[in-house]
C-alpha cells in the first residue's frame, strides 16, 4: 500500500483556523497543506510534487470537515479483567467510529494497571489491533487500595501517560501529596477523580427533586467540590500539573476558573451527558442515567457548558464505561455507573456546542483535540505540518437519531433516538484509514 494519502477538496478546522485546502500525508505525518489557490493549479507546477503523488491514495472530502483526530483523556476498556463488557480490541474499534484516534485507558481493571507489567500488558495487546494509539494510566495506589503508592517511576519508564485513581479519589492526603511530587518530578499529569466518600454516602443519584421523587439517598455537589479543592492545594504545593476529571458541578467549575486566574497548573474536561442532561432529564428509575459523577442540577449543567465555551474547562472526554445489559439493570439501586460514549461525543458536542451554543470549529476541535494533545504533551491535536496525521473527517450536515447498536460490546446509553448532527465518515490514524462509514 502507498505510503501517501491525499485529502481533497475538504475544509480543515484545527483549533487556530479554518480553511479549505488539501492534505497530503506521508510516511504517517502530515507533509503538505495545500490551500485551495495552490490546490487549484497542477501540483507539479506549483509545488513540484507532481511524480511524489502520482502513486498517492486519495479521498475526496467535497463537502466534508476535516479536524484532527480526537483525543480522549479518559476511557475505560476493561481489559484485562471485565471483557464481557469491552476490551483492547472493541475499544478501539468503538474509538475510531467516533472519531477517536488517541484514547487514555483508565487503571481501574482486573488486576489493576498498577505495575510496569500492566502498562505493557495493554500497550502490547492494544498495539496488536492498532486501531488507534491506546496510553495507559497508571494507577496512583497499590491495587487502587489507597494504602501505600504503586511503582510511579516504573509505570512512567513503561510507558503510562498519566496516573489516576479513577472509580475514586486518593483519600490519604500524604500519599496524594506524595503522588503529586512524583508526577512533577516525573513531568506526568494526574487526572483527579475528585470525590469525598464520607459525604457520598449511600448515594446514587444527584441530591435535588430528582432524587425526593423516586425516593433514592441523593450525592450532595459538596462531594466533588471539596475535593477539587483539596486536590487544587496540594497540587500548588508539589507544583504538579493537576487535572480534573469529569467536572459536573458549579461549584467544582468556580474553583477551577479561581486557579487558573491564580495561574496554577490546573485543567478540567467535561463529559458530553454532564453538559447535555440534568437530573430532570431523568425519566424514572432507569440505569442507563446512572453514573458517577450524576447528572446534576440544570444549573450545573449550563455552568459546565458555559465553562467549556469561555475556555474555564479545556476538554471534552467520553469517561466511556462500558457494562452489560444485565449490570445495568435493577434502576438507580442496583446499577453500575457509567455509560458508553466514544461513538456518541462528537456528536453530542458539535450538535449542543456547535450548533446549540455558537462553539466556533475552531474552539470544537481545541477541546477535541488541541488541548488534550497539549496536556500530553503529543505532537498532534492540530491539522499542521510536521505533525501526525491523526484525522476525523465528518459530515457536519448530516442529522440523524443516535442508533442502538454500537462498536463497542456495550449498549448502556440514554442517548438512543436523541437526535443529533456530525457523522464521522473517516477516521485516519498515522495515515492510514482506520474507520470509513
Amino acid at each position: 500500500m502507498s505510503n501517501l494519502l491525499l485529502i481533497k477538496n475538504g475544509e480543515i478546522a484545527d483549533s487556530k483556523y479554518l480553511k479549505k485546502a488539501d492534505i497530503l500525508i506521508k510516511d504517517g505525518k502530515i507533509a503538505k497543506i495545500l490551500e485551495s489557490k495552490e490546490a487549484g493549479f497542477c501540483y507539479q507546477k506549483t509545488l513540484g510534487l507532481g511524480l511524489e503523488i502520482a502513486g498517492a491514495r486519495i479521498i475526496d472530502a467535497g463537502g466534508l470537515m476535516v479536524l484532527p483526530g480526537f483525543i480522549d483523556l479518559h476511557a475505560h476498556f476493561r481489559d484485562p479483567g471485565y471483557i464481557h463488557k469491552e476490551d483492547l480490541q472493541t475499544g478501539q474499534a468503538a474509538a475510531a467510529a467516533g472519531g477517536f484516534t488517541t484514547v487514555c485507558v483508565m487503571p481501574n481493571t482486573k488486576p489493576v494497571a498498577d505495575s510496569a507489567e500492566a502498562i505493557r500488558y495493554i500497550i502490547g495487546k492494544a498495539g496488536k489491533t492498532g486501531l488507534v494509539n491506546v496510553l495507559p494510566v497508571g494507577a496512583v495506589t497499590k491495587g487502587q487500595n489507597g494504602r501505600e503508592l504503586a511503582d510511579i517511576e516504573e509505570m512512567r519508564r513503561a510507558g503510562a501517560a498519566a496516573l489516576s485513581e479513577d472509580g475514586k479519589s486518593v483519600g490519604d492526603e500524604r500519599l496524594m501529596r506524595a503522588a503529586l511530587e512524583l508526577c512533577a518530578r516525573l513531568d506526568m499529569p494526574m487526572l483527579s477523580h475528585c470525590e469525598e466518600l464520607s459525604l457520598v454516602g449511600g448515594g446514587v443519584i444527584n441530591e435535588g427533586e430528582m432524587a425526593g421523587k423516586l425516593r433514592l439517598s441523593g450525592i450532595p455537589n459538596a462531594a466533588e467540590d471539596r475535593i477539587i479543592a483539596r486536590d487544587i492545594v496540594l497540587a500548588r504545593e508539589s507544583g504538579a500539573r493537576l487535572h480534573i476529571c469529569h467536572l459536573s458541578t458549579k461549584g467544582g467549575v468556580a474553583l477551577v476558573r479561581g486557579a487558573k486566574a491564580a495561574g496554577e497548573a490546573v485543567t478540567a474536561e467535561a463529559a458530553p451527558h454532564h453538559f447535555t442532561l440534568c437530573d430532570r432529564d431523568i425519566p424514572g428509575d432507569d440505569g442507563n442515567f446512572k453514573m458517577n459523577p450524576p447528572l446534576r442540577a440544570p444549573e450545573d449543567r449550563d455552568a459546565v457548558k458555559n465553562a467549556l465555551l469561555d475556555g474555564t474547562i479545556d476538554c471534552v472526554a467520553t469517561d466511556h464505561a462500558p457494562h452489560s445489559a444485565e449490570e445495568k439493570s435493577g434502576g438507580f439501586r442496583k446499577a453500575a455507573n457509567g455509560i458508553i460514549g466514544l461513538e456518541t461525543a462528537f456528536a453530542l458536542a458539535y450538535t449542543e456546542l456547535v450548533r446549540g451554543e455558537g462553539m466556533s470549529l475552531q474552539g470544537l476541535a481545541a477541546v477535541m483535540s488541541a488541548n488534550p494533545a497539549r496536556l500530553l504533551k503529543l505532537p498532534k491535536g492540530e491539522v499542521r505540518e510536521g505533525f501526525d496525521a491523526d484525522l476525523t473527517i465528518a459530515d457536519l450536515s448530516a442529522g440523524y437519531k443516535i442508533p442502538g447498536e454500537f462498536k463497542s460490546k456495550s449498549a448502556n446509553t440514554p442517548f438512543v433516538g436523541r437526535e443529533v448532527f456530525g457523522r464521522v465518515k473517516y477516521t485516519i490514524r498515522g495515515g492510514e484509514i482506520v474507520y470509513k462509514n
